[in-house]
């Protein structure tokens, strides 16, 4: 998948050249001293281990090198902006889904939408499965008094947001030729469809896509961090996506043509990321999608660390599912219009998270084997060299490329890029177990993402991060041990202890993240998350 380039000029195909040409020369070298060791049962067997990650290490490395080559030497990069030079602007239809939301939020999204600078939309609200009234019948009082603004509550609408979002489309204006969804916390730009909209004036395009971005970053150091970690994806990744139109659709400022939502079937209601789902379908059936990286709408972060990973969880668990239904198109098992580069990112794009779901299963079996040495030094030895100096090289590259890009393409701070790698660690937990539970068929319901919620206090951040408290013990505890038992210190043995401090990095980072989120935060932020308060009271009643 690598054959053509991805647009990548002279100089970005010498780094990835080069990059191969290291990574098959440490391949052999350390296939050679396995090989070429005194072969016991036990090595034997925890060295087939370690070659099987060894190659899941080294496509990791390659795709990461090509992500970085296309973004730093791209040859043909495809420009997206706002779009006025159309004759005539289409209907749009936004559609607004809601459930247990805070009324005033929802309120100030309803009112930014009321005042965008278009001269035909309509605006539905659909909410489902609300049990209290006093959250959702100020809006119906709202859309009231707006005619542009439709409201409709349903108790015991299945599908959970893709079901609201199809009972949306079912009720849309019949002249609209485009629908719009927004998520119930985000205030929009006045310009966002005049901006836009143009764009559905070529045929091809079924998509039209602005970024996800936060208003509320400034309320405290973890949603700062947040913000940051998620800046990440919408300014490196969607970028390099853009350039071979093969973005990933998220579920909010996002467009689609009518026509062609009708065409596909509408939002999957078996999967928890239905949005990217859709993306998907819409590009198998050969249509174009434009990304326009301009923020027109904020929205807001979680407010505490197991909100955060509540999310991350939905959208792993997600692409699992996607990738067990869709796979054959995805790897070119069957006839699909998608080109080779649009599967390529698919692909790759969720081979981190596949990565996290293997790391999981890896941390189990260092813990396992650094117990086993513990307990019989003479008979289980560390891995050669070479095979955990694998894993740190990774480690390290990963981090050098993270933090070149974020200073090169998302123009971060060097604090701003060191918190959004932090938050990006915390998280490798709780995507490993989503891929492992995607892997095993596990069916989850929608979990969704509370906005406004209180922030945890001590107790609970304990409580949000106590899986990952355990593994960084487990992994702390396995080093002091096995350094403490052996006989015979070696190189070998150092670089496993440094791997296995290093394989604990992201739990003490999830430590860090969870206990962040329980800092007082910033009166604003306070006054603000009152807003909250009715919502939360209805949930204990």
């Amino acid at each position: 998948m690598l054959a053509d380039g991805g647009g990548i000029d002279a100089r970005g195909r010498a780094f990835v050249a080069a990059t191969v040409t290291v990574l098959a020369s440490a391949t052999v070298m350390s296939l050679y001293g396995f090989l070429g060791q005194y072969w016991t049962w036990q090595n034997l067997l925890f060295g087939a281990v370690l070659v099987a990650g060894l190659i899941g290490v080294v496509l990791l490395a390659l795709v990461e090198a090509h992500e970085w080559a296309q973004l730093r030497w791209s040859a043909r990069r495809r420009a997206q902006g706002a779009h006025r030079g159309a004759a005539s602007l289409p209907k749009v239809s936004i559609h607004v889904p809601t459930y247990e939301e805070p009324p005033a939020m929802v309120a100030e999204t309803l009112r930014a939408l009321a005042a965008l600078d278009y001269p035909d939309f309509e605006v539905i609200v659909i909410d489902n499965n609300t049990a209290d009234e006093r959250l959702w019948r100020p809006i119906e009082a709202l859309c009231a008094g707006d005619g542009r603004l439709r409201f409709f509550h349903v108790d015991e609408l299945p599908g959970y947001k893709a079901g609201a979002l199809n009972y949306a489309l079912a009720r849309t204006a019949a002249d609209a030729q485009v629908v719009a969804v927004i998520d119930s916390d985000y205030k929009v730009d006045p310009a966002w469809l005049r901006d836009l909209a143009g764009h559905f004036a070529k045929p091809e395009v079924g998509i039209v896509q602005a970024p996800q971005a936060y208003r509320d970053g400034g309320l405290s150091l973890f949603k700062r961090m947040c913000k940051a970690e998620y800046d990440g994806f919408f300014k490196i990744g969607m970028v390099a996506r853009n350039d071979r139109n093969a973005i990933i659709q998220h579920g909010t400022m996002t467009m689609i043509r009518k026509r062609v939502l009708h065409d596909v079937g509408g939002w999957a209601e078996w999967t928890v990321t239905e949005d990217a789902e859709l993306g998907l379908r819409i590009l198998e059936q050969g249509h174009e999608a434009v990304y326009v990286p301009r923020c027109y709408g904020r929205g807001l972060t979680p407010d505490n660390f197991h909100d955060y990973k509540v999310q991350r969880f939905r959208w792993a668990l997600g692409a699992l599912q996607i990738l067990r239904r869709h796979g054959r198109l995805l790897f070119g098992l069957d006839k699909s219009r998608l080109s080779l580069g649009q599967r390529f990112h698919f692909l790759t794009g969720w081979l981190g998270w596949l990565a996290d779901g293997c790391n999981l299963l890896f941390n189990a079996v260092a813990v396992a084997w650094s117990a086993l040495m513990i307990a019989a030094p003479l008979k289980f030895e560390p891995p050669l060299v070479s095979f955990s100096s694998f894993v740190l090289a990774l480690f390290a590259f990963k981090l050098v490329k993270m933090m070149y890009l974020y200073r090169t393409e998302v123009r971060a701070g060097w604090l701003a890029t060191l918190g959004a790698a932090i938050a990006g660690l915390a998280l490798v937990y709780v995507v490993g177990r989503a891929v492992l539970a995607g892997l095993s068929g596990h069916e989850a319901r929608f979990l969704r993402t509370p906005k406004l919620a209180r922030h945890h206090s001590l107790a609970g951040a304990a409580a949000a991060c106590r899986a990952e408290a355990l593994l960084a013990l487990a992994l702390l505890g396995a080093a002091l041990g096995v350094g403490w038992r052996a006989p015979f210190p070696s190189q070998d043995l150092y670089v496993w202890i440094i791997l296995l401090y290093v394989l604990a990095v992201p739990h003490l980072a999830a430590i860090g993240m969870s206990l962040i989120s329980a800092l007082p935060t910033a009166r604003k932020a306070q006054r603000i998350a009152q807003l909250a308060e009715p919502a939360t009271e209805a949930r204990r009643s």
